[in-house]
């Protein structure tokens, strides 16, 4: 966290949410709201995940208000882990009342970009979503939706090359029927340790792009 980060509760349908909300960087109104979710919570994941982390710095950088949330069950959001089936409620309930109507764009890492596809599916005909950016996404694992068509431009898909916990070719396999593009960082693993830098700026550079 930051000094401007804000810490609140939301309501959920398992009860309370944890939520992190960075302001924008340079003090003017943001360009809309990122909402980001996190990997996997069985195995430790959570919004304080380094590489959550780095997605919100990268909105931020970019005139975003990025919000990180805990799934339930994790940290101090109510409930138990529901195998994505309740995740995807808490994700769209948070969508709901931090962004209710900003322009709003969605991102995930691993087990959060398999819950953040079927959101943006579920959202597909009801919003603009202005950005999608899915990391490390869990398609050896979990029925990952694919990105509908018009939105590929707006959209960012980044997979380190030696992933052991997703296998790149994987995700080669979810995105190619979509004629998807996936951006591979060389020697990456599925956390991208010594790489976070990297991943910020492609980030970066994807949303400054659009």
């Amino acid at each position: 966290m930051n000094s401007r980060t804000e810490k609140i509760l939301l309501q959920g349908a398992a009860g309370a949410i944890e939520v992190l909300r960075d302001p924008a960087a340079d003090g003017t109104p943001a360009l809309g709201v990122a909402v980001i979710s996190h990997p996997h919570p069985l195995f430790g994941g959570s919004m304080d995940n380094k590489v959550v982390q780095t997605l919100a710095r990268a909105f931020v950088a970019c005139g975003w208000t990025a919000v990180r949330f805990n799934f339930r069950g994790v940290g101090a959001s109510e409930g138990v882990h529901d195998e994505g089936r309740g995740e995807f409620e808490d994700m769209l309930s948070v969508i709901g009342q931090v962004a209710p109507e900003a322009p709003l764009a969605i991102a995930g890492f691993s087990f959060g970009a398999f819950v953040a596809s079927r959101v943006i599916e579920r959202l597909a005909t009801s919003r603009d979503i202005r950005h999608i950016v899915l990391v490390g996404t869990a398609a050896a694992r979990f029925s990952v939706a694919p990105v509908p068509p018009e939105w590929h431009e707006r959209t960012l898909v980044v997979h380190g090359e030696q992933d052991d916990t997703v296998p790149l070719a994987a995700v080669m396999d979810w995105a190619r029927p979509q004629t998807l593009p996936v951006t591979v960082v060389p020697g990456g693993g599925h956390f991208f340790h010594g790489q976070l830098p990297l991943l910020k700026n492609l980030v970066v550079r994807h949303l400054r792009a659009g």
